[in-house]
């Protein structure tokens, strides 16, 4: 072998070793960022504000749903208060036309009028024939009178002629027995008569009444004062609807179906905010406890109030349910003091203000992760990260108080299991908030 191709393969062995070196160099600077990529946190002691943050909605305490009135026939908007306005308990909100059933009560009425005139000619009718009967009746008894004291004369007249007088006699008894029979039963159906018309009266008074209380309710008036909020028309496309399809509010000269929704009186005076609390949060929360509220339409102003009521179920959202993984509770708050300025609708921010966890040791809530069902905290042991089981005391927006720590351990801050392994970090994040809560 010539010297000049043992210097060639001296050469590349030198530059082969020279590159694994560097391969190794780079894969150590790797491995040893990978493990510098991890944040940590220290765990630490002190007192802990069990703040909870919500968003919600101001609603009135109390509103009045004003519907249709249910009645036969086309109801038609004659007058009707506008979306905003204000209006007392006892002011007409809006109104329909009437003329159909002012024409129902004016044929009632003269319908009670013809059977009230049936009725005088029916009892007048009724009297005649009283007295014609009894005057027929006395006929009837006069002749059986006669009949029997002709029958007295028997023995002084021929057998003919007394045969005569008994015919006579029985035929005077079966005219007054039938004439009593038919005026028992002209007086039975004289009565019969008479209800039919007397009921006949009632039902058209009957029938005057309820025209009379259509007319009455074709004006709606509001139980409660409030603001007054008119519903989309839904007989407005004709009964076709899709989805995200704007439909008009009601306004006069609308046709309505009876027992539709016209309009909702919300009572201002007196709202409420309706917000929804996460699964997390809830046992922070009690009834009693001090709120303060924020909302966009009073910048700079911070509301008081509390907690008026907790839901002990979770809330459905949807169409299937809850919406996500987390489960809520529904929560309403109760404000001390309200503003003119305040509109149900209007979004507002609310911080409940829970009691102070003293001298507890705490850490970040996204330094807790769940392995086989139990929660654990990373703690750094020299170059490696142990998994370390720990009890959750207490809970807040940002933090959480921990017992089978101590105060300055180290503890990971993603989860570095799964970044060795190339995966995602099963870390949970912090909950959303207004302002993340720190420890005093």
């Amino acid at each position: 072998m010539s010297a000049r191709k043992k210097i060639r393969i001296a050469v590349t062995l030198v530059l082969m070793l020279a590159a694994g070196a560097g391969i190794a160099a780079a894969w150590q600077s790797v491995m040893s960022s990978q493990k510098k990529e991890i944040p940590t946190v220290r765990v630490q002691r002190g007192n802990i504000e069990r703040k909870v943050y919500t968003t919600g909605e101001l609603r009135p305490a109390r509103s009045a749903m004003l519907v249709a009135p249910p009645v036969s026939g086309t109801l038609q908007i004659i007058q009707l208060v506008k979306t905003g306005e204000r209006v007392k308990a006892g002011d007409v909100v809006f109104e329909f036309d009437p003329s159909e059933q002012e024409y129902n009560l004016e044929q009632a009425r003269s319908e009670v009028l013809q059977a009230e005139q049936e009725i005088v000619k029916m009892k007048a009718d009724a009297a005649v024939q009283a007295a014609q009967d009894k005057v027929a009746l006395l006929q009837a008894k006069f002749a059986l009178r006669r009949a029997e004291l002709e029958v007295s004369r028997n023995e002084l007249v021929s057998a003919i002629d007394a045969k005569k007088n008994l015919l006579n006699q029985e035929e005077a008894k079966r005219r007054q027995a039938q004439l009593q029979d038919d005026i028992k039963s002209r007086e039975a159906s004289n009565v019969a008569s008479l209800a039919v018309l007397e009921e006949r009266r009632n039902k058209s008074r009957l029938s005057m009444q309820v025209a009379q209380q259509n007319i009455d309710n074709m004006k709606v008036k509001s139980s409660i004062g409030g603001l007054v909020a008119v519903k989309d028309n839904v007989d407005s496309t004709g009964g076709f609807f899709i989805w995200g399809m704007v439909l008009p509010e009601y306004r006069p000269g609308d046709l309505v179906n009876p027992g539709r929704n016209i309009a909702e009186v919300l009572e201002v005076e007196n709202m409420e905010i309706l917000a929804k609390v996460s699964e997390n949060d809830r046992g922070n929360i009690n009834p009693g406890q001090p709120v303060e509220v924020r909302v966009d339409t009073l910048p700079g102003q911070t509301l008081s109030g509390k907690v008026k009521t907790v839901a002990g179920t979770t809330s459905r959202s949807g169409w299937f349910g809850s919406s996500g993984s987390e489960r809520k509770f529904d929560a309403t708050f109760q404000l001390d003091k309200l503003s003119a300025d305040l509109r149900p609708g209007i979004t507002a921010q609310v911080i409940i203000l829970g009691d102070e966890v003293r001298d507890a040791l705490f850490l970040p809530r996204q330094a807790l992760f769940e392995k086989d069902g139990k929660p654990v905290a990373y703690v750094r042991s020299g170059s490696e990260f142990e998994a370390r089981e720990v009890t959750i005391k207490h809970r807040t927006e940002s933090q959480v108080a921990v017992e089978g720590l101590k105060e300055g351990d180290l503890v990971a801050l993603v989860n570095p299991e799964a970044k060795s392994k190339g995966g995602k970090s099963l870390s949970a994040p912090a909950s959303p908030g207004i302002k993340m809560g720190g420890a005093k």
